[in-house]
């Protein structure tokens, strides 16, 4: 907790200057701007934490979006359907089991908990695996530790995702989102249409051999089609498959800056500077040929066309 010294006299204060009453601190008080009179003395006064305000406005806001269903149930005329009003608990009775909901508690801790792996779930379902990975690859290959940042890294893969995803998401606006806005279907309804793109995005994407592994592990019969294919078994198809892609394009990234590395250490060895690191020196040979051949533009443009179109 932040503590700070406030001065509170008996008296009236008298308002001195720097260099009046040494002994009353009055130099003191002219310097940080307080006031000192004859019988001051130093009071501790805590002061709130600022980021402790923004806690409890959010735990506020949160309690306020699980609570509007609630009051608009018990409002005459209220526009809440059913996929609308209902879908929360739906989902927690159906998590319970035993056909009661949980408790609030118990479902905001569910939901908090959600929030934190959700956005990961979500994109390990998409090109966002392949693509960090390799650029991280690139930047190791270049011999650059923290240039560019991991921050420009993931930027730049969420937009390339963006960019290779859409067909898919284009499909899932139209199938699920604007049907859903317009009333048209459920929330369970668009769900299920938008996992049916995923699904096939997915499934285009895997290899059979990653597909049979997880499905013998499982224990599971064959599938007559390839819509058969639950998620359990799917998903980690699908990002066991993402990984072996991304590493064999990053070991092609990896082999013209290998070459140059050979040939720098090779040289350095032969005029006898063997304490000079080949690091330093090949780093701009390597900027230089990624330069030339217009090196981002190849690794976007081939990172896009690996996932043939979305």
């Amino acid at each position: 907790m932040t503590m700070t010294f406030r001065l509170a006299s008996n008296s009236s204060p008298s308002f001195l200057g720097e260099g009046d009453h040494p002994q009353d601190g009055g130099g003191a008080c002219a310097r940080f701007g307080c006031s000192a009179g004859p019988s001051t003395a130093l009071r501790a006064v805590p002061l709130p934490v600022p980021g402790r305000n923004w806690i409890l406005v959010a735990i506020a806001l949160l309690l306020l979006l699980f609570a509007v269903p609630s009051f608009a149930a018990d409002i005459p005329g209220s526009q809440l359907g059913p996929a609308q009003s209902g879908a929360l608990d739906k989902a927690m009775t159906t998590i319970a089991g035993d056909g009661k909901p949980l408790s609030l508690s118990l479902q905001i801790l569910i939901l908090m908990s959600l929030l934190t792996v959700l956005p990961s779930l979500v994109l390990m379902m998409t090109s966002f695996t392949r693509i960090i990975i390799v650029l991280s690859l690139l930047r190791q290959a270049l011999g650059l530790q923290q240039t560019p940042p991991n921050q420009v890294l993931v930027g730049l893969a969420l937009f390339l995702s963006m960019f290779i995803m859409r067909p898919s998401l284009d499909q899932i606006n139209a199938s699920a989102f604007k049907p859903y806005g317009a009333g048209q279907i459920t929330i369970e309804e668009a769900v299920t249409r938008s996992g049916t793109v995923l699904h096939g995005f997915m499934m285009r994407q895997t290899r059979q051999t990653d597909l049979k592994l997880f499905a013998d592990l499982a224990k599971v019969p064959a599938f007559a089609s390839p819509a058969d294919v639950p998620f359990s078994i799917l998903l980690p198809a699908y990002v066991t498959s993402e990984l072996k892609t991304a590493f064999q394009i990053g070991f092609l990234i990896f082999l013209p800056f290998l070459v140059i590395d050979l040939v720098v250490a090779s040289t350095l060895m032969s005029l006898g500077m063997m304490m000079l690191s080949p690091a330093i020196i090949s780093m701009p040979f390597k900027l230089l040929l990624f330069v030339l051949v217009d090196g981002w533009a190849l690794t976007m443009g081939s990172l896009a066309a690996s996932f043939g179109g979305g």
